[in-house]
């Protein structure tokens, strides 16, 4: 889809003031969108993309599909505007890691996803890290890193490790080694010290790790080749990013305690905004830090991506309009789209539970919809139980928030005001960071 503004409202002259432009770009697991704000947060242009499937042998090339989508989007940026563009920012998916040559660009190794368990490292990093830490978890991104470690004997002299919005950003600016504090969570960092703990700048691979920013710091201009090739001006400044599902928070602007996002894309990823950091690796629980307060929650693999393995988009809004969303659905399902489940239980174990299927496909639907929403009840709920800041208000961001029929049923089952955010997209969250890099943001 593709919407914008034309750019007659901005007429030739310097970039000043109200002329000046905010991208935000957002990389989320199916597919990528920009959204182009002005100072007072209007959208001027938005667009988003699938991701391409190249393919190395028979394994799909992510870096490649990521760039290449990177650049298109660039590409369909209206020229009318492109040339106020004082700013940008990207999101990436939580823990999706890249190990990177300083010397040639080039990657090591494949990109680890952020869905993918690292077992084999896991000992490891458990014997190193303090109990229950947010790294010791198989798709932590320490594990992704441990294990590369473990498995190459070379290479690792000129090695940095990327996030994935890392590596977009650094495409863009063209400095290695710098992240942000919500990226780096993953991969050890504290956020209350702004600092890597001394238990992990002990490791031999300590050296890796990227120096971390606050999300939305200014890096530094735009490399000039990419200017001259999208029209950008000179001065656009690249800021750091953050992970989707914190984008997508930032994007509903819940700025009060109690009040929290689902984002319902193709996983399921939940954020309470809290007084209180909450860590617990035994159930996946993680804190974010958002500036003086903490945005406490997990990421569940259930969500649109097992929709999508049973339903076409169209059968979607067919069989949902046929819901009665006040009545509880009887059929109790676990949906993954996979074996493995990260939150609210850690269990690479976990088998995806989706029988009995009854005859009918509107009480099928009804019974997964139902069910995804009983395993966001049971994350809220094991969050206060943790210590968190109670839920009072839910927004729902990401694809499934267009579904009316689901915000009610999980209304019923939360017991809580449900919302459509009033913006809904991750990539709206990223350009507020990059109004945010140039100062502008109250």
């Amino acid at each position: 889809m593709s919407s914008f503004e034309g750019s007659q409202d901005y007429a030739d002259g310097d970039l000043q003031g109200s002329k000046q432009l905010y991208l935000g770009i957002d990389f989320g697991t199916s597919g990528a969108r920009y959204v182009l704000i002005d100072k007072q947060g209007t959208i001027r242009s938005e667009i988003k993309r699938t991701y391409p499937q190249p393919l190395v042998g028979n394994t799909l090339n992510w870096a490649s599909s990521w760039r290449e989508t990177l650049f298109s989007l660039l590409e369909d940026i209206p020229v009318g505007l492109c040339r106020y563009i004082a700013s940008i920012s990207i999101d990436g998916t939580s823990a999706t890691t890249l190990i990177i040559d300083s010397n040639t660009g080039e990657l090591l190794c494949r990109p680890f996803l952020y869905n993918e368990s690292l077992p084999d490292a896991l000992p490891i990093v458990t014997s190193i890290a303090p109990e229950n830490h947010t790294v010791c978890s198989g798709s932590s991104t320490l594990c992704k890193l441990v294990s590369w470690w473990n498995s190459n004997n070379s290479n690792k002299g000129s090695a940095v490790l990327m996030h994935q919005s890392d590596w977009l950003l650094w495409l863009l600016h063209g400095k290695f080694g710098i992240s942000d504090y919500n990226n780096a969570l993953k991969v050890g960092y504290n956020p209350e010290t702004d600092s890597y703990p001394s238990w992990l700048l002990a490791q031999p691979f300590f050296y890796l790790l990227p120096s971390v920013k606050a999300p939305g710091s200014p890096i530094g201009c735009i490399k000039e080749d990419i200017r001259l090739r999208f029209g950008f001006p000179k001065g656009c400044v690249v800021c750091t990013g953050t992970t989707d599902s914190i984008a997508a928070f930032l994007a509903a602007r819940a700025t009060q305690p109690g009040r929290a996002v689902t984002s319902l894309g193709s996983t399921l990823a939940i954020k309470l905004l809290s007084t209180s950091r909450i860590e617990d690796a035994r159930f996946g629980v993680y804190s974010h830090r958002l500036d003086d307060k903490w945005l406490v929650g997990g990421a569940s693999n259930t969500g649109g991506a097992v929709l999508r393995q049973i339903f076409t988009n169209g059968q979607l809004e067919v069989l949902s309009s046929q819901i009665d969303p006040l009545v509880p659905s009887p059929l109790d399902y676990y949906p993954l789209p996979a074996t493995g489940e990260r939150f609210p239980v850690a269990d690479p174990n976990m088998m995806p539970r989706l029988h009995p299927r009854p005859e009918s496909e509107v009480e099928y639907l009804h019974g997964i919809l139902e069910s995804i929403a009983r395993i966001e009840a049971k994350g809220y709920k094991l969050l206060k139980e943790l210590g968190a800041t109670e839920v009072e208000e839910v927004f729902t961001a990401g694809g499934g928030a267009k579904n009316q029929v689901w915000i009610k049923i999980r209304e019923r089952v939360l017991g809580l005001p449900v919302h459509r955010a009033s913006q809904t997209e991750a990539a709206y969250g990223a350009a507020l960071l990059a109004l945010k890099g140039v100062g502008l943001q109250n």
